[in-house]
Parts: structure tokens; sequence; C-alpha cells
């Protein structure tokens, strides 16, 4: 782990889509076989972790989550690392913003800090194989689409959560990228922000667009996932005045990083 340095620039979202090059049948070969290692990870790990959140509680084995999440990536043939800013503090909890991008995009992030963080998930989500048990069995916090009526209760479970010390992973983009780049952030989570007093924490994964994405089953091995924690940012004593200059923040932060990111030369795949 390193520690962030310099903040990012605020930029204006762009929103052309990223250009890759096409994938070919090698791509497709090496991918069924990375695929085949990484459920043979997932099935005994999630297994395990049930087994132990039933018998001593999904707290106490977070050295076991750091384990699960860094290997699945690993299975991916990516080289993962965190950028921390120094300000983020170990003992508070925080509620995590990240950008999302695909399947894996929580094993991505979970072990670039030592916070326990639960997720919140849609609802129809629950009903996967495995995941969906994995999720109900560590207590993630489900969420009805469209369903505005269920907000306030949200809002109390995501609340108390917090007040047990949990922080929160959320998704404000509420959908996976189909561009690579950050996509529109919704209110909502972000006026739950504000009326539970939560710091927010703008996460950025680089890379990981590369690795897999929405609307192909291929894994694409050789690249560089990079999970930027930038610093947090107080929502304690804001309101409705300042619900969009608290949106426009995170959003400038998060697409500095991904902006920065397509700005590089189009980097090659590399094995370890």
């Amino acid at each position: 782990m390193t520690t962030a340095s310099n903040k990012p620039k605020k930029p204006a979202r762009d929103e052309r889509p990223v250009a890759l090059a096409p994938d070919t049948l090698a791509d497709q070969l090496i991918a069924a076989g990375l695929w085949g290692a990484g459920i043979a990870w997932l099935g005994p790990m999630m297994a395990l972790q049930m087994a132990l959140h039933r018998s001593v509680g999904p707290e106490r084995i977070q050295w076991l989550e750091r384990l699960y999440t860094r290997g699945q990536v690993l299975l991916t043939g990516s080289r993962w690392r965190a950028v921390v800013d120094p300000g983020i503090d170990p003992a508070r909890p925080y509620m995590f913003f990240q950008n999302h991008t695909n399947h894996l995009d929580h094993c991505a992030m979970y072990a670039a800090t030592s916070h326990f963080k639960q997720g919140v998930e849609l609802a129809e989500h629950f009903s996967y194989p495995i995941y969906g048990a994995f999720m109900k069995s560590r207590g993630t916090i489900p969420v009805e689409r469209g369903a505005s009526r269920e907000a306030l209760a949200l809002r109390d479970r995501m609340r108390q959560a917090m007040e047990r010390g949990q922080s929160l992973l959320v998704f404000p983009e509420g959908t996976r990228t189909q561009s690579g780049r950050l996509g529109e952030l919704r209110a909502g989570v972000f006026r739950i922000a504000q009326e539970i007093g939560a710091p927010i924490v703008p996460v950025t994964v680089t890379g990981m667009y590369r690795v897999m994405r929405k609307g192909s089953l291929l894994i694409r091995p050789g690249y560089d996932v990079t999970v930027y924690c930038d610093a947090p940012i107080e929502t304690r004593g804001t309101g409705r005045r300042e619900l969009r200059k608290l949106m426009e923040q995170v959003q400038g932060v998060m697409t500095g990083r991904l902006d920065d990111y397509w700005a590089q030369s189009e980097p090659r795949p590399r094995w370890f």
C-alpha cells in the first residue's frame, strides 16, 4: 500500500467511450482458464466464510475476507496496488463511494483499507447462486430497484450499520459503466450520507475495465489494477443547498483519476 500525495484536479466529465483493441481467439482461451481458476477459488472460500459468519461473525474474519478478495483479483492475472490518503482513519467508519466497472469491484477495493465494509446491493442480486447466500450471511443491505418508498428504511439500515462501526461500500452510479468512464452519479445515496452525517471516501479503481467489462465474459490478464482511496469528504452539517456541490466534489475526484489513467499511453499486458 502506498500513500496518496497529489489530489487530482477536477475536470469536465468526459463521456466518450474508451476505444480498446478487439478480443482474439487466444484471449477467449485464456479467459476460459482464468474463469476456471477463479471459480475454483470462489466456491470453497465463500463456503468457508459463510460457515464462519454463522459461528464467529463476519467482523472477526477480516483477515480471511482480505485474503479471499486479493486472491480473486490475482486469479484474473492482474497486478494490484492501493493508494490511500493519509487522512483516512482506520478506526472511523466511512461511506466508500466506488466507481462501478464489473462484478469484481468489491474484490478490487476491499483490501485497500482495514475497515469492515458492509455492502449495499440490489435485492435481485440476492438470488444469485452462492453469491446471494454469501451476502445474506454477511448482512449485506438490500436495495429495491426504483422503490422510493423504501428510502427511509434503507437510510435507517445504513445508519444502524455505521453506528455498529461498519463502513459502507456504495456504487453511486447505480450500474456498471459501458464506456470505461464515470457515469452519472445518483443523488439518493448522497442525501443519505448527509442525513446520517457519514463522511464519504471517493474510491476510484483504474485498470479493471481492461480486465473485465459489462457485455463481455472475457477476463483479460496482465494489467495493473490500482485502487485510489482519496481524502474523506465531510457531510455532517450539510443540507439540500450543498447537495450539488457535494456530488460535484466526489465526481471531480473520481473523474480526475479515471481521465488521468485513460490519458496515458495504451499499456501492453505484462506477466508477473
